[in-house]
């Protein structure tokens, strides 16, 4: 079935046109022209001798012109409507110019060298990359990959999601040891001496507290005092005591070495050692771990995540001009920093020519035999309007240089035979 071409749908169409008409006016008015003369200078050929090169000269060039007109006709229709062989090739010949076409197409533009060639030389990883450093580039592809991950959130099934992320979570748990992990965590805690600066924070906390509770503790040595001990006697129980104690305490927080820091680092020490090494304790640990994993708050935490997504995305959805800044600074970041490293420039740039290149030379026959069914499938009229209408104006100045080379040679041939006679 022929594809609807049709005329006047495209833009400048009426301007192509209007053009065409112009230019088909002055080739056959300089015809015309040609004809005129010839016709005048044939009547007064006796006239003087001067007017054999006038008459040479329009004859030839009616002669050129008439000639390039019937060249130019006879590539879309057939001159006069004469059936003449060889003529009104575009409408005969379109499933033939399809194939060519085609092949041309898949044998010079297609091929892997071509490719390989052009991809290279317009450095299209640069580009792209550049491209990306734009702010406003970037925050465009931020908010079309946040619309993106909102749509595809949405479209999730509710359940199966919130079972799938709890299933994940739980999996990835039971894989990890959670002693040795704790462990590791409080050798982290141990470097630099950090642990005492955890200290130094516990022995002001215990200050701070004492402070604040002095009426307590007075109290609590009262009410456990025997009856018979004298109010006195508590008194000064209860001074002792606190000032024993906030002694120690600044004595400890002053003193780098004091016996009770190196007691705190042997017990830290052995507690780490045990947690990474103690059958007991990792088996202590792993099933405080599969307790917890058997609680309720697993699910309501799978679910809580599920629900924050599904709000983040129809915010997002809804208003994609909110999309995180970060988003948008991070990919422009991404372009600097592929434009800083050239070796990966190159290496992307290679990627994506064999990719294209491999891709082309696996489907270029397709690619031909597609524009020669596509050709093939116009409808000869429409389409022979449609490429006059596209080439045709520039067609017509074959006709003028025609008329006018065929004049010029025509009195180069009569000047030549004046001489010669």
């Amino acid at each position: 079935m022929p594809l609807p071409l049709t005329l006047g749908d495209r833009p400048g169409d009426d301007q192509r046109r209007e053009r065409l008409k112009v230019m088909k006016r002055r080739a056959t008015g300089l015809i015309v022209l040609a004809g005129v003369v010839y016709i005048i200078a044939r009547v007064f050929d006796d006239l003087a001798p001067w007017v054999g090169f006038v008459r040479a000269t329009a004859e030839a060039s009616l002669v050129g012109g008439l000639a390039d007109w019937f060249a130019v006709t006879a590539l879309f229709r057939r001159p006069l409507g004469i059936p003449i062989p060889h003529t009104a090739i575009v409408a005969t010949q379109k499933d033939r110019i399809g194939r060519i076409l085609g092949n041309f197409v898949q044998n010079h533009f297609l091929s892997r060298e071509t490719l390989a060639t052009e991809l290279r030389a317009i450095r299209l990883s640069e580009r792209v990359s550049r491209w990306l450093t734009e702010p406003e580039n970037s925050t465009r592809i931020a908010r079309q990959m946040v619309t993106g991950l909102s749509k595809t959130i949405e479209a999730m099934p509710e359940g199966e999601i919130r079972e799938l992320i709890k299933q994940s979570a739980v999996a990835r748990l039971q894989k990890v040891r959670l002693a040795p992990v704790f462990g590791n965590m409080l050798t982290l805690v141990t470097t630099d001496n950090r642990h005492q600066e955890l200290l130094n924070d516990v022995i002001r906390l215990v200050g701070q507290a004492i402070q604040d509770n002095r009426d307590t503790i007075r109290e609590r040595i009262r009410q456990r005092s025997p009856w018979w001990v004298p109010g006195a006697v508590d008194e000064a129980i209860y001074k002792k005591l606190l000032a024993a104690i906030e002694d120690l305490l600044r004595e400890v927080q002053a003193t780098q070495h004091h016996p009770l820091r190196k007691k705190f680092d042997a017990a830290l020490t052995r507690f780490i050692d045990q947690l990474k090494h103690s059958p007991d304790l990792n088996a202590k640990a792993e099933a405080m771990k599969e307790h917890l994993l058997s609680q309720p708050i697993i699910e309501e935490l799978a679910g809580s995540l599920w629900d924050a997504a599904r709000r983040a995305a129809a915010r997002y959805k809804d208003a994609p001009q909110d999309a995180p800044e970060g988003l948008g600074r991070g990919i422009s970041a991404a372009g600097e920093s592929l434009l800083a490293n050239e070796p990966l420039l190159k290496d992307l740039d290679d990627f994506l020519i064999g990719l294209v290149s491999t891709a082309a030379e696996r489907h270029r026959q397709e690619v031909g035999e597609l524009i020669a069914r596509t050709v093939s499938a116009w409808d000869p009229d429409v389409a022979v309007r449609r490429l006059e209408l596209a080439v045709g104006p520039d067609l017509q100045y074959i006709r003028m240089n025609g008329t006018l080379v065929g004049g010029l040679v025509g009195l180069i041939i009569h000047t030549i035979s004046v001489l010669l006679g």
